[in-house]
């Protein structure tokens, strides 16, 4: 996760003053409105979020290329970008803004207009991040949809006990910056507690701190990682797999992308029904329902997602009880 004066920098350094801006009346192209779509990922790896996102619209009576447009912004994984793309669909006055995961897009949305409606989406507490004062009552222009994610890092941590069930040693990946690391920790130590396992918390700060982080986590013997909820190891799901896999360290995530890339597992709240929802709530924006009046959604749906490819790799056999549980198995 980004540190606290980091996330406040973008969030107030970083904005496009309203003030210099028109007021935004919704763009259009040749009548039909305009969303603009702003993620800090790569295109291809929306995709799927996408197909959901524009599911929710349809539901709505929007469908793109026939009487809406979406503008997409891709930072391409280069987070400082995101200020600029935001910027850039201010300009452009499209009718609502939505975010797509990170949260460095929501607060880079939020900086840079107060009047065009924003949706964001995140696995994080969305009134702690500063997006909004309140679930029920966001106010503003801006609104959206949260996930399950820190509440299910003792969840994560029994499900690699039950794949690994000899195991005695483990390690915990957290975000020393993160605001809530000592109640994150606090959680993580009394699930080992109980699990009767001896758990080691690994800090990194920065994506350069990660290969490290795998380097320590062998020289304590652990035999396996939880990667707890944080912004930073979400942008580098990949790089945290490929990690795992070259380490031979079996892990488990939050998302199902980390899992796609060679993660041993995910746990963690369905991106399809954030986004579908993300969706819904943007084509209910532009029927003329204000942010200030949506409340912001609680996705409750979680999946589980195995990768029986680098379980192989790893001489793990999953137990027949937990592959029938699961939502996907990436053979």
């Amino acid at each position: 996760m980004m540190k606290r004066r980091d996330f406040i920098t973008l969030l107030g350094g970083a904005a496009v003053s309203s003030a210099a801006l028109p007021l935004a009346t919704g763009a259009e192209q040749d009548g039909v409105p305009v969303i603009g779509f702003l993620s800090s990922a790569l295109p291809d790896r929306d995709a799927g979020r996408l197909r959901a996102f524009r599911q929710g619209l349809a539901e709505t009576g929007y469908v793109e290329g026939r009487n809406v447009t979406i503008e997409y912004r891709w930072a391409e994984e280069q987070n400082d970008r995101l200020p600029g793309l935001a910027a850039d669909l201010v300009r452009r006055q499209v009718a609502v803004i939505a975010t797509a995961g990170e949260v460095l897009g929501a607060v880079a949305a939020k900086g840079a207009t107060t009047t065009i409606p924003i949706i964001f989406t995140t696995g994080r507490d969305p009134v702690e991040l500063g997006l909004v004062p309140s679930l029920n009552r966001p106010g503003g222009n801006i609104t959206g949809v949260t996930t399950l994610g820190e509440e299910l890092e003792p969840k994560r941590l029994e499900l690699l006990h039950e794949v690994i069930p000899t195991a005695k040693i483990v390690g915990a990946l957290v975000n020393s910056a993160s605001r809530n690391v000592e109640v994150l920790s606090r959680h993580l130590q009394d699930a080992a507690r109980t699990l009767g396992l001896e758990l080691h918390l690994l800090s990194a700060g920065t994506e350069h701190d990660i290969d490290a982080v795998f380097a320590t986590l062998v020289g304590f013997r652990a035999s396996g990682l939880v990667i707890a909820t944080d912004a930073l190891f979400i942008s580098r799901s990949e790089q945290l797999a490929a990690l795992a896999v070259r380490h031979a360290v079996p892990t488990v995530f939050q998302f199902r992308p980390f899992a796609a890339a060679g993660g041993l597992m995910s746990y963690g709240g369905d991106l399809a029904d954030l986004y579908h929802r993300s969706g819904v709530y943007t084509g209910r924006i532009l029927k003329g329902e204000k942010p200030a009046d949506l409340p912001v959604q609680r996705s409750s749906k979680a999946e589980l997602i195995i990768n029986l490819k680098t379980a192989a790799a790893l001489g793990i056999s999953f137990p027949l009880s937990l592959l029938a549980r699961a939502d996907e198995v990436i053979e």
